[in-house]
């Protein structure tokens, strides 16, 4: 019984679920993260803040789950067996996610509170959204058993470029992601010994 009424309740609470992490990206977008608050996500959504405290301690909690669930989606890039052309199809969606992604602006938004704010910035430690992404294409160059430090510099290779761009305000018409990907191809490929996939290296 306890079972079935478990599952007959999941619907009203992964309904009540969304509308607070919907709530939470409008009102990032309109009010702003310094303004927001717990009591005003739960107005938006219309549930009580119990309901909220009962998933989430912290605004940052529900905005990180709100970016982390749009990022799966808007980042994913299928398999095709071009390496380079895989590696420029993710920096281009992460391009967007970062400059037109409502889900971008929850990330960013959190990456900035987390220069003053240590508990901010453990969270995003411990739940790394723009890392789960990239490396998911990374381990499927380098290897499901490549190790995590490996993974993780692969990681910073790929993507820091496009941070420093975006996040010190330069144009991002003018990032080369082809130009990115090739290089991070051939690095790729030098660690993994192969070609690289699509004539990625040389």
């Amino acid at each position: 019984m306890e079972q079935q009424s478990a599952r007959l309740g999941r619907p009203r609470s992964e309904r009540a679920r969304a509308a607070v992490l919907h709530a939470a990206d409008d009102l990032l977008v309109e009010v702003g993260y310094a303004a927001m608050t717990v009591k005003g996500i739960a107005d938006r959504a219309g549930v009580g803040r119990q309901t909220v405290y009962r998933w989430w301690s912290t605004k940052a909690e529900i905005l990180l789950e709100a970016s982390a669930d749009d990022a799966r989606q808007e980042l994913a890039v299928e398999p095709t067996g071009d390496l380079v052309a895989e590696l420029a199809a993710y920096l281009d969606a992460l391009t967007v996610f970062l400059t037109r992604s409502h889900a971008g602006a929850a990330y960013r938004a959190l990456i900035g509170e987390a220069q003053h704010d240590p508990a901010v910035a453990a969270l995003l430690a411990d739940h790394d959204v723009i890392g789960d992404s990239a490396r998911v294409i990374l381990s499927r160059a380098l290897g499901a058993d490549t190790c995590r430090r490996t993974l993780d510099q692969a990681t910073a290779s790929l993507i820091g470029p496009v941070f420093f761009w975006h996040f010190t305000g330069r144009d991002p018409a003018l990032l080369d992601t082809a130009a990115l990907a090739e290089t991070c191809g051939r690095q790729l490929a030098r660690r993994s010994g192969t070609s690289g996939g699509g004539g990625s290296a040389d």
